[in-house]
């Protein structure tokens, strides 16, 4: 048995092959390869593999057997393709929840726990953990960890950064999303979450949060009015948001 040229993958079957007891004695002889186990089965790799038996049976015993009349023989061939997967009726249902990691190590900020860091911002103390800051922010990681680090320091002192920004800034690198704004600063409004996004976009860039920087650039996307386009044009200039620069100019540009 020779496998058809238009295959072109791997078929994996099993076959029987029967010699006829043309007397009628119901004496069949019948020889199977394959079965049950997947070692049992046959594969064709490729074009002209052959399947059959090298000692099928004697021809002195077959001339002399009740499969031979009129010098002619019966053989039947039965092939099956097993398919490489089957799908049966599932007896288990397992619920995998969803991941709860970020919230495990968000708990470590809230709860102030094995803090070994604080962050002092105009006046406000941020305790914090030296290897989530590092394992987040390459920057925190060099300042904390590098070569020029100071092992006696217990206190930063952050400047040029708004205590809302700093919190928002914290809340991110140890839950990886961005917070409640109006919870955060006590307002709900498209400024004030513009203002946030202007803001939290330098912080990223400056402690290189990539993807804080670009949930930011994404949230001035959507809501660049002409009472902050200017701001977020410069921010984008700045800082290499051209996505969010090309937004801002169309949106300049319109009558």
């Amino acid at each position: 048995m020779a496998i058809p040229s238009h295959h072109r993958t791997d078929v994996r079957a099993l076959f029987e092959l029967t010699l006829v007891d043309q007397i009628g004695k119901g004496q069949d002889k019948v020889h199977t390869r394959g079965g049950r186990s997947r070692a049992a089965l046959y594969t064709l790799k490729y074009r002209g593999s052959i399947w059959g038996y090298k000692r099928f049976f004697k021809r002195s015993g077959l001339e002399t057997s009740d499969y031979l009349k009129d010098d002619c023989l019966l053989v039947n061939c039965t092939v099956g393709v097993v398919q490489s997967h089957t799908e049966g009726p599932k007896i288990y249902r397992i619920p995998v929840p969803q991941s709860n990691m970020s919230q495990h190590i968000g708990h470590l900020l809230t709860s102030g726990k094995r803090t070994d860091i604080t962050f002092e911002v105009d006046g406000e103390m941020f305790p914090a953990h030296k290897v989530v800051l590092a394992v987040r922010s390459p920057v925190f990681r060099a300042q904390l960890f590098g070569p020029m680090k100071d092992k006696n320091m217990k206190c930063i002192t952050i400047e040029d950064v708004e205590v809302p920004v700093f919190k928002a800034l914290l809340h991110f690198m140890y839950w990886d999303e961005l917070p409640d704004i109006e919870e955060l600063t006590g307002l709900n409004t498209t400024w004030v979450s513009t203002l946030m996004a202007q803001h939290l976009l330098a912080a990223a860039d400056r402690y290189a949060l990539e993807r804080l920087k670009l949930l930011s650039e994404l949230k001035l996307c959507e809501d660049v009015a002409i009472n902050t386009v200017a701001n977020t044009l410069a921010l984008a200039e700045q800082h290499h948001c051209y996505q969010l620069k090309t937004v801002c100019l169309k949106f300049v540009a319109l009558p």
